[in-house]
């Protein structure tokens, strides 16, 4: 048998031209994006049923009494028989196992909240009077599973019984299309409520301007129009009963040309807490538990406006040097781009008497994504030692589990553990449920630290 040559010898330059094929256009690359439309289009209805909507599976005793609520099976089972009234779950075969919504779920976690043993928590830590957590998963590299980590973490609250809000500041929209949000235009997206801060904004400015003698400066039909919107009006259901999102798509990307525009003709305007105080001023800083933001890959005015209104900061990176250094100097970019508008702001600040601005987050920390345990466990080792407690231990590792669900356009804790070996079904999962632990420690931390600290402020 001949041994073929490395491709890179022996190409002849006829053969190659010949193999090129014609020269495109930019109108051909509306083919091109036309053949992957149709292409995600009959990806995404893998995951409908045959009504054409998505909906969530059911979920057994087993998993019910191993995952969701801390309860024997024997146990749960005589509950159910005692307590007619509560959800009894539906079988597939008579005599068969018995599953339940997750909505009936959230009903019998409730009941044993109320009636059982008080050493177990069967509702998770939400603290009376303070605000939803927001975490940003960020990263400027692309590829490090920042969609999914994001995805299955708000997946992984709803399991826990926290109500989440995704919203979704990148404009290829990956995590609005794993939960199927559909989404027509840069209407349905943050960009109103960043505009509408800007509005504002501008309406407080003409008000001053107006009692200098000076004349104000109009607000367009852009701005006129996103006066009237509200978080509730761009808040989208999912088919998670615990998740609603604010979707994206790719008129989003506008927003990055129109924001520094608007930051140029009032410069006065704080950018970086648009989408922070519209949030908090619709109440959906009360309405959820926890709010999970998609960034794009890049350090753009979305990003900076995530950032900024984050509690807790995660960034997914893998076990490699070029994604090592990649975020490394993701990090430094951060440093200098906050480091920036601090020393700008506090300069006015000063100057007027004013208090100074200070970005800060309760927690950072890295996380290593898609993990070959055979293949980079001496790097992960490394990056452990140089970055320490800034990297979290937990490895997010590539199974089977997730590899099927990536081709079914739906998150692990959609799969059905019935179309696994079990084990394989609970090793997949496990890596998912360890970085939701880290998660919920931070934010658990985060909400306790704050209430020690206004129970402090009351006793002073």
């Amino acid at each position: 048998m001949v041994t073929p040559n490395p491709p890179y010898l022996n190409i002849g330059p006829d053969r190659a031209a010949e193999e090129l094929g014609a020269s495109l256009h930019c109108r051909d690359f509306a083919a091109v994006a036309a053949r992957f439309a149709e292409g995600r289009k009959a990806l995404a209805e893998r995951g409908l049923d045959a009504q054409g909507t998505r909906t969530l599976r059911r979920f057994s005793t087993w998993e019910i009494t191993r995952y969701l609520i801390p309860v024997a099976q024997a146990h749960f089972r005589r509950v159910l028989r005692a307590n007619p009234n509560l959800p009894q779950g539906h079988t597939e075969v008579e005599g068969g196992s018995k599953w339940f919504t997750l909505e009936e779920v959230m009903v019998l976690r409730h009941h044993f909240a109320a009636e059982g043993t008080r050493r177990k928590q069967y509702l998770p830590y939400r603290p009376a009077g303070l605000p939803a957590r927001i975490t940003a998963v960020a990263n400027f590299k692309g590829g490090v599973s920042k969609s999914v980590t994001t995805a299955h973490l708000a997946m992984s609250a709803a399991l826990d019984g926290y109500k989440v809000l995704v919203i979704d500041l990148d404009s290829q929209g990956s995590i609005s299309a794993i939960f199927g949000t559909q989404v027509a235009d840069e209407w349905q997206t943050v960009f109103p409520l960043l505009a509408r801060h800007y509005a504002t904004h501008l309406m407080a400015e003409n008000q001053a301007r107006l009692s200098r003698g000076e004349a104000p400066q109009p607000l367009d039909d852009t701005l006129d129009e996103a006066r009237k919107i509200r978080a509730s009006d761009v808040i989208q259901s999912t088919h998670w009963p615990q998740i609603d999102i604010i979707g994206a798509q790719l008129n989003l990307y506008w927003a990055e040309f129109q924001i520094p525009v608007w930051r140029m003709a009032a410069r006065g305007w704080k950018l970086w807490d648009a989408l922070t105080e519209s949030l908090a001023a619709d109440g959906v800083l009360d309405s959820y538990d926890l709010i999970l933001l998609d960034t794009p890959p890049a350090l753009g005015y979305l990003t900076i406006n995530g950032l900024a209104a984050a509690d807790i900061l995660l960034v997914p990176t893998g076990a490699s040097f070029l994604e090592f250094d990649s975020t490394g100097r993701f990090f430094d970019m951060l440093h200098a781009t906050f480091q920036s508008i601090e020393d700008s702001e506090n300069m006015v600040a000063r100057a007027l008497g004013r208090p100074g601005l200070r970005f800060e987050w309760d927690a950072v920390r890295t996380v290593i994504t898609r993990y070959d345990s055979a293949q980079q466990a001496e790097f992960a080792a490394l990056m452990q030692g140089l970055l320490g407690d800034t990297l979290a231990s937990e490895r997010q590792a590539f199974t089977a589990l997730i590899g099927q669900a990536g081709e079914q356009v739906a998150g692990i804790y959609e799969a059905d553990y019935r179309d696994f070996n079990r084990e394989t079904y609970i090793r997949g999962r496990e890596t998912f449920d360890d970085t939701y632990a880290m998660f919920k420690r931070l934010a658990i931390g985060s909400w306790r630290r704050e209430e020690k600290a206004r129970t402090a402020e009351g006793a002073a």
